[in-house]
């Protein structure tokens, strides 16, 4: 899955129920819960006061250094050199025959599209600390939960958080992190899936990540 919000629940199917999941690939960020609930944010990355914290995303230093790297190597090297891509291709005469300009035209929306994806993520951002160890489920915590009858162990946030790491990452927006946020081990919930089924979640444990 490649879809940065990772708004669904888990991919395991437990006796014909499948809650829609969406595992990632790990990679440092966690989006701030909104006013309402145990820790607010309020200061972003430029040091603007924000209110509505449901929009800010957290990231540790290592991704916010690491992002910002990759959006100054588009916006730069990137856009040139799909530039002089475009510019060889366009030179090589019919553009409706023209494989290579359009296949260069296709990277360079695909890129575009990352420049921006990383702006918003950026602009919204704000660097700190993982969140404390008091076992309390919120995004930047690594929950330990038995989901649908599966044994679990994943990332509560967005896939900058974990990269390299193996981990699954779920969005606290998802069914499964909506239901597992602001609770502690020992404590047991559930989600309706799409299909209209019940999934039970037990927690076991909830850690503040660490690379």
């Amino acid at each position: 899955m490649t879809d940065d919000t990772r708004s669904a629940a888990p991919s395991r199917t437990s006796a014909g129920v499948t809650p829609h999941g969406t595992t990632v690939p790990g990679t440092g960020c966690r989006t701030a819960r909104s006013t309402s609930t145990r820790r607010d944010f309020t200061e972003g990355s430029e040091g603007a006061t924000v209110t509505d914290t449901s929009a800010v995303t957290w990231l540790t230093q290592e991704a916010h250094d690491r992002l910002t790297a990759e959006l100054t190597e588009l916006t730069t090297v990137g856009r040139s050199d799909i530039a002089a891509k475009i510019e060889s291709a366009r030179s090589e005469g019919d553009l409706k025959e023209n494989g290579g300009y359009h296949a260069a035209r296709e990277e360079q929306g695909k890129q575009e599209a990352r420049i921006r994806q990383l702006e918003d993520l950026l602009r919204r951002a704000v660097v700190g600390e993982a969140p404390p160890d008091d076992g309390v489920v919120e995004p930047g915590m690594v929950v330990t939960a038995t989901v649908a009858g599966d044994k679990m162990t994943f990332l509560v946030g967005s896939r900058e958080v974990a990269e390299g790491t193996g981990l699954e990452v779920y969005s606290e927006k998802s069914p499964l992190g909506s239901a597992i946020i602001g609770r502690s081990a020992g404590e047991e919930t559930s989600y309706e899936a799409p299909n209209g089924a019940t999934i039970k979640v037990t927690i076991h444990e909830a850690k503040p990540f660490q690379l």
